[in-house]
């Protein structure tokens, strides 16, 4: 039974839930204004009432009191027949009392009316007596009153004393009926009123079931039907069969909801190809590109991006950008990136150098993404731009022309230093110091001239120029090359020879270019050997492995020396433009810049040169050139 009460209440709760809040408070409103009008009409049928109890008490007091003082006398003088005489009369000529009692002094009752007490003691053999209140009192002289409910209403006893010639006969106790009028009058209002607060509460009742029905429900199916479109399911539909305008409203939300799924069929296909596009040309850029929202969450990251930040094992879409950047960048961007996100700044740019994931540096651009209104920030665009190169090359500039200015100066300085001597002191100086600083003057004129020849090679390498590479016989360079140092080699004392394979094939190279490389390499050979030393320049055939489909047949070029070594800490450099092994020796001078004319020749021969050398042993510079018999035919 308790379950069962318990499952009742739960559906009136739950029906009473699904009321809307309009619902409920008309449904309160109607209980508070019943409630009211009830209480009003309660009250005004007690009011009714009380006032016929008070008319009915003055009626039967009034009643009472004639009744007495017509039969106290003929009590007192024991007259019974006309007491009941009278009292038959009277009590036939109104429908107003019930009953009528005498009872002597001692309350036994003598004569009734509609009863007589012989009767009543043939059949009952029973004495009747009246039973008076308790606060009754024989000796006052008004009447007392009261109600009692008996099974056919409520009586009005009226208890008058009966006195003559001032002695106490007994008690009169006659019962006074309601007035009909007013009991029936007052019943009925009573009838009507609760017949209308049910009625009232019935009609609530019905309203909010069909106010459930045909009003809240669809308006509840709508409301989910809006908030499932909201999502973006356009399959949705409404199914309620109703008319009117919620009919009509319904038509139109399925009429719509078809609209929008057919647009997004039609459209879903160039959208993806559209997304597509745009992924596809993000992550073939060569910037890094990142995509954030308002909340710093990144929305799109390409491979770029990826590589530079070291994400390419995360996964960093869906989090926050701040997590996932380096410390050095992170530091940088934080503030303007909120700063662009509340609308205070629209763009910025840094430049920061990174240690890790590999030591580079970049550069970063912070870009807002607007609407196409132009009212609202949807975003913040990042693009990460890898300058290392860039800041190499600048550094090596500075250094370049920092070194090119050094360089520049000190010939310079000496060739005034001098000339200015000559002109002040010309006259004062002997023929043979003349001709001493006139010397000087000329080496330093000859060393200005190689370091800008070896400048402009240097730049003309360098700027990318092509170069024509046709087929020579290297027998012929490296004979014009020898013959042009064989007097250098004698005067310092070193010994210079060759080993030159006969019949080497032509090699595919640029004449002119591989002189200067010979040229380079064994000046640097001579200058870097002491006296009693030697140099060797060897060429012999071997197998080259070239950038051609398979390996070709080629010539292999040695320049040796029994010169001072390059230590191993310096090889690496030694290509380097401006970098000098006597910078660390303090013994001979130099531009700086042959080996990476060198250098720069043979990669033009898409080749590379290698060096072997130990301090105090000696150096050997090496490198390879394919033959061009070999290679027309690798090629063809």
């Amino acid at each position: 039974m308790l379950a069962f009460f318990t499952s009742i209440r739960e559906a009136i709760a739950t029906w009473w839930l699904q009321f809307t809040l309009q619902t409920k408070l008309l449904a309160a409103a109607t209980l508070v204004v019943s409630l009211v009008m009830s209480g009003l009409t309660f009250w005004a049928i007690n009011t009714i009432q009380q006032d016929a109890r008070l008319n009915d008490t003055r009626f039967g007091r009034d009643l009472g009191l004639l009744l007495a003082a017509n039969v106290s006398p003929l009590i007192g003088d024991n007259n019974l027949t006309e007491v009941a005489q009278f009292s038959q009369r009277f009590y036939g000529s109104t429908s107003s009392v019930r009953y009528m009692l005498y009872a002597d002094e001692t309350g036994k009752i003598f004569f009734g009316i509609p009863f007589w007490e012989p009767e009543v003691e043939n059949s009952l053999t029973i004495q009747r007596r009246i039973k008076l209140p308790d606060d009754y009192a024989a000796d006052v002289e008004k009447p007392m009153v009261r109600q009692h409910q008996s099974p056919d209403g409520e009586v009005t006893d009226v208890f008058v004393p009966l006195k003559a010639n001032g002695k106490y006969l007994g008690v009169l106790a006659i019962g006074i009926n309601p007035n009909q009028a007013a009991v029936i009058s007052t019943n009925f209002t009573r009838d009507v009123t609760i017949a209308v607060f049910i009625t009232i509460w019935v009609m609530v009742i019905l309203a909010g079931v069909v106010n459930a029905l045909t009003i809240t429900k669809p308006i509840k199916e709508l409301l989910v039907g809006v908030q499932e479109i909201a999502t973006g399911n356009f399959k949705q539909r409404i199914d309620l069969p109703l008319g009117g305008e919620l009919g009509e409203l319904i038509f139109s939300f399925n009429d719509m909801a078809e609209r929008l799924e057919s647009y997004e069929e039609q459209n879903i296909e160039e959208l993806t190809s559209e997304k597509a596009k745009l992924e596809t040309l993000v992550s073939t850029i060569a910037d890094g590109a990142v995509l954030i929202d308002n909340n710093m969450q990144v929305i799109l990251v390409n491979p770029t991006a990826r590589r530079i930040f070291g994400w390419e094992s995360d996964e960093v879409v869906g989090t926050n950008v701040l997590h996932q950047l380096p410390n050095a960048v992170q530091m940088e961007i934080t503030r303007p990136l909120y700063e662009m996100a509340t609308g205070d700044r629209e763009s910025a740019e840094f430049r920061i150098p990174l240690a890790q994931p590999t030591k580079r540096t970049i550069r970063i651009l912070l870009t807002t993404v607007i609407n196409s209104q132009r009212e609202s920030i949807r975003g913040i665009a990042i693009t990460v731009q890898d300058i290392t190169r860039e800041v190499e090359l600048n550094e090596a500039k500075s250094q370049f022309i920092s070194n090119i200015s050094h360089e520049l100066r000190t010939p310079l300085f000496n060739i005034k230093t001098y000339i200015e001597t000559l002109h002040d002191y010309g006259d004062d100086l002997g023929a043979e110091q003349r001709q001493e600083f006139l010397a000087t003057v000329n080496s330093e004129t000859d060393r200005l001239t190689r370091l800008v020849n070896d400048v402009l090679d240097l730049s003309r390498l360098e700027s990318g120029r092509s170069y024509n590479l046709d087929g020579i016989d290297l027998s012929q360079a490296i004979e014009q090359t020898l013959r042009t140092y064989q007097l250098n080699a004698r005067d310092k004392g070193v010994e210079l020879f060759q080993d030159v394979e006969s019949n080497l094939p032509l090699v595919i190279g640029n004449y002119d270019l591989l002189l200067q490389v010979f040229g380079n390499l064994l000046g640097n050979a001579l200058k870097f050997t002491k006296a009693g030393g030697k140099v060797a320049f060897r060429a012999y055939q071997i197998a080259v492995k070239s950038n051609l489909p398979k390996p070709v047949s080629g010539v292999r070029i040695e320049i040796s020396d029994t010169g001072i070594g390059i230590a191993s800490e310096d090889q690496q450099a030694i290509f380097d433009r401006f970098f000098r092994v006597e910078n660390r020796v303090h013994t001979l001078e130099g531009t700086g810049l042959g080996l990476s004319i060198v250098r720069n020749i043979i990669d033009k021969h898409h080749s590379a040169v290698h060096l072997v050398s130990e301090v105090g042993i000696g150096t050997t510079f090496w490198f390879d050139l394919p033959a061009l018999e070999e290679a027309v035919e690798s090629r063809g």
